[in-house]
This record gives C-alpha cells, structure tokens and sequence, in this order.
C-alpha cells in the first residue's frame, strides 16, 4: 500500500470545508478575508488540542495557575508594553490598484525569485540590504530605496507606481462606553494576551500564594489588523494564543528558558507530530525583540514551508518594570528565603492554537492507494481526534439498530462517538476516515449471539474481533499506545 503525505495548503483548506473542520466567516455574504469559523469537527479538535495544552500546563505542574483576562484592557497597558508606539508594519500602496502591501515582504519575495533564477550572489546581497535596514535613512526610507532601485513592481497590477513607506500600527481600535468619541476615549482590542497576564502577576501572586518560581497560563482571542493575512489560518486577524509566563529568579532565566524550550518541543511530538516534520530555529541576538535576552521559535514543516508555531523567549524583567513604571503599583518579588527583593525575569512560551489546528492537520493528512482507489484519511492522535469511534449497524435491521444505538449510549459516557447507517460498510468507513476517526465499530448478526463486535482500526485497516463489554477498555488501552508513523 503506497501512501502520499501532503503536498498542498488547498487540498487541507478543501478537506476542511467538506469536512466541517473550518469555514470562512460570513461565507453567505461572500466571507470576511483572514477570519475564519470552525465547523463541528473543527470545534471538537479545537477544543482536544487546547485540553492537551492545558492540561499539560496546569495539571503536571503545581506551580502554575489559570487565568481568563478580559480582552479589553486599560489604554495604558499598550503604551506600556509599547505596543502604541512600536507595534507597527512598514506598508507601501500600489497607486494604480490602491492595494497596500508589507514594503519588506515584497522585497523577501523579490529575493526568493533571484534565487529561483540562480542569481544567488545578488539574492544575498539584497538580504544583507534587507537586514541591515534602519541602520542608514531610516526603516522606511531604506525600505522605499531598495523597492526603488530594484525597481520591484507591484504583485497584482505589474505597476510601478509606489507611495512612500508607511508605518501603520496593527491594533484594532475602537471607543469605549455608549457616549465616547474621539482618541481620548479609544481603547484596543487586545494584540496579544501576556499583558493581561503581567497586569495580573501581583494578583495572582497574592491570592495564590504563588512562590517564584511559578507560571501563569492562559488561552484566549488576541486581534491583530494584518494587512497581509493570508495562507488560510496560518495568518488571522482574530485568533487564539496559547500562552504561559514563567516568572523566575534573575539568574535562574537561563536554565528556565533552555528547560522550557525542551519541554514545549516535546509537548509537540506527544501530540503525534512527526519529528522530521518539527525544528528548533534559535532568533540571532541582531534579530531579538527589543524586551527577550533570548529566544526560539518551534517550526514546523507546512505545505508552505517552515514556519513558526511557537515562541519561547526569555523576557528579562521588562514586562513587570514597564508596568511599575506606568501604573506607579510595586511589582516586586520579596524572596523569603533569601531576603531579597526582585523584579521576577520572565520566560514565556506562546503557541498559536489555530496554527497547531493547522499543523495537527497537515501532518496527519494521508493519500493512499487501497485496491486501485485513493483513500484520504487523517491519521490523528487518538486523543486529538474529533470522533473516537464511529458505530454502524451492518445493515437497518431493528436488532442490530438497537445494538448498535445501545453501544453509541454506553461510550458517549466516555468518548465523543458517531453512530452511522447510511451507505454501505466501505463508505461509512471512508467517511470516518476523512475526519480522523481512529476507530469504527460495526454491529453484525454474529454479535447478538456472542456479544460481540468488529472494531476496525483507522491507520492499518486492521480489525479485531471484541466483546461488547470490553469496548471501552480496548478502546482507551488502543489510545494510550499510538504512535506516530
């Protein structure tokens, strides 16, 4: 049996469609660009990865708590985190089609084609021009005479007719009570969710009797006004963050943010991603953020190439000593032991969910060819997987209806199940096939004589022969075994 992994970002965004995985938003009224919904099966493995993720954070660690903060934040907050002031993407438009454009994301493209041409010596001296912008005129002006003199044209009109480079800031903004206007009412919908985390370290800190070291994690929407939004969910302008900060000694950041890395490396692999398929890419020291000693990204393969799915990154104590600075409130750490007093550094781990969805996705998706057909199947991680097991009466006869209804009744105590009559056998188990189900329980006249039942095993096809009875046993004991091929 051949098999074929994915080749392409459309036949996932195809598959998610006809599935119920996800859905554009406002499809009726022709969609809403970069926003997207999640259908039946998509809300289910949705919510499979962010119990993993959870519960992986919470439950095996005894110092590090929950939080749900409020999208919505005090103004303040962003001028401290300098997100009003820094938080911005260098944009140029097309004067001829009034499309606007990321100015070094056009130049990135214009490098990929030198290369394609072979013309490697000019790709990498652009790249050093690219790199080192900001460092003669300015970012924008730099930006604007690269795009100038190598006279790169726009994407969609081949026109070469360009404003100058902009700055355009990529919060949402928008007023705040019934009778608000104009900027002294704006407030933002907030860009990410660690500032609602750092806002809230004393507060924890405090009623959880937290000790450093000691994490805070949370799961929640963060808004971003992208210009370029593009690749399906890769890149939204509403989606959902997976973060934790760990607040720890200065001093001990170093051991922290290396233990972290390895740990949330792992958690990948534990949720069936294949090794090959993920990589560790280490951000230059000219590369940092303004606020990180250091950091990481975890990437992973895609159809679109390696990309990030998730941050770790050393932030030092410029998170806590903006907010005392802004809001006047001590955030400072007594250490009862040592009898001293700290600003706590912090190491963060941030992992986009709707690119684990992703990810979760390209890497389990399969083409194989089974007696001359093409079978698509998603081999999942059985925890992951919407639908554990789908159950099916061989044919519509009451008994086995009855059977087989009484089986859906006994599991669902248990597992998400599907009960399934329609179409024949081989259909039924393409269906659950498509949609990543690793078990299909079929119900035959042989079971009402001995109880038992045929379970038939996604990844192999294999099937086994199982007494009623033993279901829920087989089934859990089959999940906690799975590996990933």
């Amino acid at each position: 049996m051949s098999e074929k992994n994915l080749d392409s970002l459309d036949k996932i965004v195809s598959l998610s469609k006809s599935k119920g995985f996800i859905y554009q938003s406002s499809d009726i009224y022709g969609g809403l660009a970069a926003v997207y919904d999640y259908g039946p099966l998509g809300a289910e493995l949705k919510k499979n990865i962010r119990d993993q993720w959870w519960n992986a954070m919470t439950r095996k660690h005894d110092n590090i708590v929950g939080l749900d903060a409020a999208i919505f934040m005090h103004p303040k907050t962003w001028e401290a985190s300098g997100h009003v002031e820094g938080f911005n993407d260098p944009m140029i438009d097309d004067k001829q089609s009034k499309k606007r454009y990321r100015a070094d994301m056009l130049i990135e493209q214009h490098i990929l084609k030198l290369r394609e041409k072979g013309k490697e010596e000019k790709a990498d001296e652009l790249q050093q021009q690219l790199d080192t912008t900001g460092t003669r005129k300015g970012l924008c002006e730099d930006l604007y005479d690269i795009i100038m003199e190598e006279e790169i044209r726009a994407p969609e009109s081949g026109a070469f007719d360009w404003t100058d480079v902009r700055q355009f800031n990529l919060m949402f903004k928008t007023h705040y009570g019934a009778t608000s206007s104009g900027d002294d009412d704006a407030i933002y919908l907030r860009p990410e969710t660690a500032q609602g985390i750092f806002v809230n370290y004393k507060n924890v800190m405090d009623t959880a009797r937290a000790q450093v070291p000691f994490g805070i994690a949370q799961i929640g929407k963060a808004f971003r006004n992208e210009v370029v939004a593009r690749q399906f969910i890769f890149r939204m302008r509403e989606f959902e963050q997976m973060e934790m900060q760990y607040f720890v000694k200065p001093g001990d950041d170093e051991q922290n943010y290396g233990d972290w890395l390895e740990k949330r490396l792992q958690w990948h692999k534990d949720m069936g991603i294949r090794e090959e398929n993920l990589r560790v890419a280490d951000h230059p020291e000219d590369k940092l953020a303004h606020y990180a000693r250091a950091a990481a990204d975890i990437q992973y393969h895609y159809p679109i190439g390696w990309q990030e799915v998730e941050g770790i990154h050393n932030r030092t104590d410029f998170d806590l000593s903006r907010h005392q600075e802004y809001s006047g409130k001590k955030m400072e750490y007594f250490d009862q032991k040592d009898k001293e007093r700290y600003i706590p550094y912090v190491i963060e781990t941030s992992v986009g969910l709707d690119r684990t969805f992703l990810m979760v996705l390209c890497d389990a998706y399969r083409e194989e060819e089974v007696d001359g057909d093409t079978r698509v199947v998603l081999k999942l991680h059985p925890k992951l997987a919407p639908t554990k097991a789908g159950i099916f009466p061989l044919v519509k006869k009451p008994e086995l209806q009855e059977l087989a209804h009484k089986i859906e009744q006994n599991l669902n105590e248990h597992f998400m199940v599907r009960y399934d009559e329609s179409g024949s056998i081989g259909k039924r188990y393409r269906r659950q096939d498509e949609a990543g189900t690793p078990f299909c329980i079929t119900v035959d006249f042989d079971g009402l004589e001995d109880n038992t039942v045929t379970i038939r095993h996604r990844d192999d096809m294999e099937q086994e022969r199982v007494k009623v009875d033993e279901l829920e046993t087989v089934i859990r004991k089959r999940m906690n075994s799975w590996k990933a091929k």
